[in-house]
């Protein structure tokens, strides 16, 4: 049985997921575990792909899908959930060479001698929130009284403020200042973002 280092391990993205083993430990190991991997920038679903068809081995690279407000109104984009890490589940001695060698792959995330793992119980619940995609969809609830700004149409990048919510059609009542004067007006929900949270 493996024992985890008992000192914590601190990341930017992966903080608190992380337990560290040693390399010596790893090395007498025939037992698949969890890995977290450095990727090159904006690699890690390409990097995983390549160690699942390569190498057959299991991998986990979530990503969030979230929407911005642009030149051409509100655009859905997908990104990393952690940017530059993915997660990959191996037999140390007999693959870690062959993973660091991989397209995409900058190398395991070690400490010294100590090698950066995960338990099987905290990539479950992760697996289990980012379905079979590994994608996780951000959509913030509007409310009334939220600051949101208009991502379409001749209003395009105006702020304004919601007064009341139409589920049913899909559409949120908002003022607006139109020739100076306070102005309510309905307008569809997937054409706003939020940009405050709700006021009190």
């Amino acid at each position: 049985m493996l024992k985890s280092c008992a000192r914590p391990v601190r990341s930017l993205y992966v903080d608190q997921l992380i337990m560290t083993q040693s390399r010596a430990q790893l090395a007498s190991s025939n037992m698949p575990i969890w890995f977290c991997l450095r990727t090159q920038p904006k690699h890690e679903h390409i990097a995983a792909a390549a160690l699942r068809h390569r190498l057959e081995i299991r991998c986990f690279a979530p990503r969030v899908r979230f929407p911005k407000a642009t030149r051409r109104g509100k655009v859905w984009f997908v990104e990393a959930m952690f940017p530059g890490y993915l997660f990959a589940q191996f037999v140390f001695p007999l693959f870690h060479r062959r993973v660091e060698h991989s397209h995409g792959i900058r190398g395991i995330v070690h400490f010294g001698d100590y090698v950066a793992t995960l338990d099987p119980q905290t990539m479950e619940a992760l697996q289990e929130k980012t379905g079979e995609e590994e994608i996780v969809t951000l959509d913030p609830e509007i409310k009334v009284g939220q600051s949101v700004r208009i991502a379409e149409g001749p209003f395009q990048g105006l702020e304004v403020v919601v007064t009341r919510l139409l589920p049913a059609r899909e559409r949120v009542k908002v003022l607006l200042e139109f020739l100076g004067r306070p102005v309510e007006t309905e307008i569809s929900t997937p054409k706003i973002l939020p940009v405050s949270a709700a006021r009190a």
